[in-house]
């Protein structure tokens, strides 16, 4: 972990707030704080560059970590973040199943205050989530050059597999590739293996959806949620909001 500069607030006796600046000396007089750094004076907080100290340029970062934990003996669905903010954030969650993302350029603007739904992490694949199923052991494997191979089963595979879902094999599953076709009687799937290992007959199939693009939000009895902004501008941040349904599976 990088150093960091603390700063304590009496009203709450406690140190709410971590700095990236590292100061040679800091003290603080007729309401203004001055710090010294390679033997020079600066005086923080005169003008409107937000995010930099010492005249070095770097990228500005802000970030802020909290949790959502209502009903914490229940696994949750965390679908949408909600920012009452004067900009949109940078948003990673972390739950005990799940992480997930949003790019600050998903917000939307509405009422005053910024929305967007909450994108699951697609990688690595969570093969114990439900967007992930078994379809059976393969029958026979067909290749059809160019790195395109059927495999072909005794069963009909379900209607919720598609083009596009990665195909998985083994008990310690490795990725085959995408789907890329489906017969009418839906017992033979077209695989691209180009970049993975080919299943042999009897080997069990797995597909697994698109995690971020079919997610609804990421599960878990809590989220760890982290907001980041590298504006230079002044930028306010007066609460964050989910919406948060209990999971029924």
């Amino acid at each position: 972990m990088s150093d960091k500069t603390l700063s304590y607030s009496p009203s709450v006796q406690g140190f709410p707030t971590f700095y990236s600046y590292i100061p040679d000396y800091i003290i603080g007089m007729n309401n203004n704080l001055y710090t010294f750094k390679g033997g020079n004076l600066y005086k923080h907080h005169d003008n409107n560059t937000r995010g930099q100290f010492y005249n070095v340029n770097n990228v500005p970062n802000c970030s802020i970590t909290s949790v959502f934990n209502p009903s914490p003996t229940e696994v949750k669905l965390f679908k949408t973040i909600a920012l009452e903010s004067d900009d949109s954030w940078d948003v990673d969650l972390l739950t005990d199943l799940q992480t997930g993302i949003i790019n600050e350029a998903w917000f939307e603007l509405k009422e005053g205050s910024y929305f967007s739904f909450v994108r699951a992490d697609n990688s690595p694949v969570n093969f114990k989530m439900r967007s992930v199923n078994g379809i059976g052991r393969v029958s026979s494997v067909v290749s059809l050059g160019g790195g395109l191979y059927n495999l072909v089963f005794t069963i009909a595979v379900d209607s919720i597999m598609s083009i596009g879902d990665s195909i998985y094999f083994g008990s310690t599953p490795l990725e085959v590739g995408a789907v890329t076709a489906v017969s009418a009687d839906r017992k033979t799937i077209t695989v691209n293996a180009t970049a993975g290992p080919v299943p042999s007959p009897a080997d069990f199939i797995l597909y697994a959806k698109n995690q971020q693009a079919e997610s609804h939000g990421v599960l878990g009895y809590y989220c760890e949620f982290k907001l980041e902004n590298n504006s230079t501008q002044p930028v306010e941040l007066f609460s964050v909001a989910s919406s948060i349904f209990k999971s029924y599976p």
